[in-house]
């Protein structure tokens, strides 16, 4: 058969939760375009329901993700620059045509996000060493602090940067244990539902990120008042939405990063890790301390 006569076979979007590729429980999609306006693909449009399925695979792979050795982790964050490398073209063509970039400055932003996934990959068996570690304390006992994963966070991407930017919001947040929620980018979701392949075959355990599509507000305002997620990156929401999420995000106490101006080709440093940390103490009794010393 000749290339005249071969017909297209256009790519389907799909959601991904808990390491499955469902489409919308609501047999809902909507039409996403370049910046030119011309028709790129037909994605799905998340409801409350998927927004609730995604939290109930966070939920799930939370014990086996944050149980997992630092070390682990950070292998298996480097398996995803791997396999993102592989599939550098398709990322460096999306990003293209989600914001209208040319093919050189799309390569920049696919090349600076696979070095942002190494980057983060070394970091998952060091950050406990830097907001961790003993505290002197007068008494016969140790003291030590250590970072744990908050839990279940939702993550809204940034709406400009559709792929650096997400990137730069989503492996921090699984780096240090936790599991994560994606609303991607409501105008240019495609690299974000793309990643959602590349996590797939990456070993990384299903429902360690889930990554959603649709409208931003759609989605987050359940996610904000769920019971069971227990912090919220605001990255993606503008400034009317974020108070609006702010407050039902209060409800069970969320720990919340409000948005703020990002140059995310910038080295990121360790703030949006330890965001969504939680310090515990350990009181060891070492026993009398006499003049000679401590008896342990």
């Amino acid at each position: 058969m000749s290339d005249a006569t071969r017909l297209s076979v256009f790519k389907t979007y799909k959601l991904y939760v808990g390491g499955k590729f469902p489409r919308s429980e609501s047999g809902r999609v909507y039409e996403v375009t370049d910046s030119k306006g011309n028709w790129l693909a037909n994605a799905p449009l998340s409801s409350r329901k998927d927004a609730r399925d995604a939290v109930v695979a966070a939920r799930k792979a939370f014990g086996g993700w944050s149980g997992a050795t630092a070390y682990n982790r950070g292998q298996v964050l480097y398996r995803v620059a791997e396999m993102l490398e592989g599939r550098r073209e398709q990322f460096v063509r999306e990003v293209a045509d989600a914001e209208g970039l040319s093919k050189s400055k799309a390569a920049a932003q696919v090349d600076a996000a696979i070095d942002r996934w190494v980057w983060y990959a070394g970091w998952t068996d060091k950050i406990a060493q830097v907001v961790g570690g003993g505290n002197p304390v007068a008494g016969p006992y140790f003291n030590l602090s250590s970072p744990e994963p908050t839990g279940v966070v939702v993550v809204l991407a940034p709406q400009e940067s559709s792929f650096l930017g997400l990137v730069s919001v989503v492996a921090p947040v699984i780096a240090t244990g936790n599991t994560a929620i994606v609303i991607a980018s409501e105008n240019a979701p495609l690299p974000a539902l793309s990643l959602g392949e590349v996590l797939a075959t990456s070993d990384l355990p299903g429902g360690v990120v889930n990554v959603l599509s649709g409208r931003t507000a759609e989605i987050a305002t359940p996610l904000a008042a769920h019971q069971d997620v227990n912090a919220i990156d605001l990255a993606g929401a503008d400034d009317v939405l974020a108070k609006e999420l702010e407050i039902a995000a209060a409800d069970n106490l969320k720990r919340v990063l409000r948005p703020q101006p990002v140059d995310y080709f910038e080295t990121p440093g360790i703030d949006r890790m330890t965001a969504f940390l939680e310090t515990k103490t350990v009181w060891h009794p070492t026993g009398s301390l006499g003049a000679s010393g401590s008896a342990y």
